[in-house]
């Protein structure tokens, strides 16, 4: 259908949506609202709230829903369940009542939280519910501009590409005539349409406590330590701050002016740990009271920023690989020396996140494990190996990170707790996290990574990222920063070519359009488009005997990237 049909068609679903639609003058803006149908990725949808195909609304949330009912209904899955949670986004609360709803007029149960929970704790309500599938509504650390739908399977991890291929083929079958949906005091009457209980979430704080290594140590120093906690205007308010309460740090302030649900995240740019700007209002509080370390997480509650003080007294933010390199070095070192070390060790981390990592796991006598971008790959090596390998620790370089296996996906509240006990440790041996890092550099050697993120929006800039890619794929550069291109890995046609003896092997992981260029002194570019938001990524990593031959290899290597891609 021509999206002026669409167009025409949408402006009779109702008087709301006919209003905003009249109300956009400008041809493009339509024509960028219904073009496509929002696209159902892996992990689900994701994009600008509004009316239109290409938009996040009550009508492409539910015609996702009917989609993914279709899809559990043709299981034949004795009695489906779907459970289902909510971040502070703006419509948030109605998107999710609305899938519960199509949910219901389709015979499936559903379990929703009452009030905005994090993103890992619908992970675990799925597995403790043993739950058909999950639904999150949650754009994430993305401007409030947008919201999105992240779906999960009965396992508790997002769901496989087999099942959003799945998904996706009911979806594109489902008309907006064909979405069933139903009262809710009928779907309440009836037993279709649940609240979780709050034996839940208990069971669930229960095991991030149980997660601690060090739990004498932590009721010691903990006591003595000071810590400001941001939820940046999301769900992580409640949950994070009764866990580091319960685990023994008492001295928890929060920064108020960011304490509270906002959907306009009206303290910050964008609401992302990432982001140092966030930070802002805790620095200066904690420069009036000495505290020992900042944590922030973002909306939904799966990405922890860490903030501590350096050498000179200046409050830095860590970057995600330095906080991963630090909790696989304190959790392996712990583990060793507590004579906890299970049998058949692991850790997982993606290809974009830093090497430092293997040589830890190296020096521990530990297997890691690379997957693809994205925290769904973590959580599936997670499931492959239940019973065969023991999981230590996952991450990311983007601030995701996990331990345990009650939860399939990146965990804030988890993080907190396992950085604030690290600090303890650290404390303990009169260091700072900051010092933990520099340790950790002089053992292994410097590990230094640089991201850059380039938007490029609409038809545009779509066909523009596709042209980088390409050129990228068949012509990449030779040589950068002086040093030799040695090894191209195309992860969507999945070979690795080493350029000096021209010898092609398979890489052995799901096809992905991505890019790796290994340079001959170890350093490493990757270059992806990203699957959530109108982006172009490029991943640099560097080692070196020093921070500054680093920190120069990073910007050159940099530099001349953006030269070949004209950027």
């Amino acid at each position: 259908m021509e999206y002026k049909q669409m167009y025409n068609r949408w402006m009779n679903f109702d008087e709301k949506t006919r209003e905003e639609l009249l109300s956009i003058k400008d041809e493009k803006e339509i024509l960028d609202r219904f073009y496509k149908d929002l696209e159902f990725g892996t992990g689900g949808l994701r994009g600008v709230i509004g009316a239109g195909t290409n938009r996040m609304n009550i009508y492409t949330v539910r015609r996702a829903t009917q989609g993914l009912a279709n899809y559990i209904l043709k299981k034949d899955i004795k009695n489906p369940s779907v459970a289902i949670a909510f971040d502070s986004r703006l419509y948030s609360d109605v998107f999710a009542k609305e899938a519960a709803l199509v949910l219901n007029a389709n015979g499936i149960k559903t379990y929703m939280y009452e009030e905005l929970r994090p993103t890992p704790m619908l992970s675990f309500a799925v597995r403790e519910l043993q739950a058909t599938s999950g639904i999150v509504i949650t754009a994430s650390h993305n401007p409030k501009e947008y919201n999105g739908y992240k779906v999960y399977w009965n396992d508790g991890g997002q769901i496989t590409e087999e099942h959003a291929k799945g998904i996706l083929d009911e979806i594109q079958r489902v008309d907006y005539e064909d979405i069933k949906t139903c009262e809710y005091d009928f779907a309440k009457n009836t037993g279709l349409f649940n609240f979780i209980d709050e034996s839940v979430e208990d069971k669930y704080i229960e095991l991030v406590k149980e997660l601690i290594i060090n739990k004498e140590l932590v009721k010691n120093v903990g006591q003595q330590m000071k810590i400001i906690y941001t939820p940046l205007h999301g769900t992580g308010n409640k949950p994070v701050r009764r866990v580091l309460k319960e685990i023994g740090f008492e001295n928890v302030e929060v920064v108020a002016e960011q304490e509270m649900p906002d959907y306009n995240f009206s303290t910050v740019k964008y609401p992302n740990p990432e982001e140092h700007e966030v930070f802002k209002i805790a620095i200066e509080m904690a420069r009036k009271d000495d505290i020992d370390l900042i944590l922030g997480t973002d909306p939904d509650c799966d990405r922890v920023g860490v903030v501590v003080k350096n050498d000179s007294g200046e409050y830095v933010v860590l970057t995600g690989n330095q906080t991963g390199v630090l909790l696989t070095e304190y959790m392996l070192s712990q583990l060793k020396e507590n004579k906890k070390m299970p049998e058949n060790p692991m850790v997982i981390k993606t290809i974009v996140t830093t090497e430092l990592a293997r040589e830890i796991c190296r020096y521990y006598d530990v297997e890691i494990i690379d997957v693809l971008t994205g925290f769904k790959y973590i959580g599936e090596k997670i499931k492959e190996y239940e019973g065969k390998k023991n999981f230590i620790l996952g991450f990311e370089e983007s601030y995701g990170y996990l331990s345990g296996s009650f939860v399939r996906d990146k965990d804030g509240v988890i993080a907190c707790a396992l950085i604030c006990e690290m600090a303890a440790w650290y404390k303990s041996r009169g260091m700072s996290l900051y010092d933990g890092i520099n340790e950790i550099y002089k053992k292994y050697g410097y590990y230094k990574e640089g991201l850059k993120s380039v938007t490029l929006k609409g038809i545009e800039g779509n066909e523009r990222i596709k042209n980088i890619m390409e050129d990228m794929r068949n012509d990449s550069p030779l040589k950068i920063a002086g040093q030799e291109v040695v090894v191209v890995k195309d992860y969507l046609k999945g070979i690795e070519k080493d350029l000096k003896d021209g010898k092609e092997k398979s890489i052995n992981l799901p096809k992905s359009n991505v890019i790796q260029l290994w340079l001959i002194d170890k350093s490493l570019i990757t270059v992806r488009p990203s699957g959530t938001e109108p982006k172009i990524k490029f991943y640099f990593a560097a080692v070196g005997n020093d921070i500054e031959e680093v920190n120069k290899k990073i910007s050159k290597m940099e530099e001349e990237t953006m030269e070949f891609c004209k950027l």
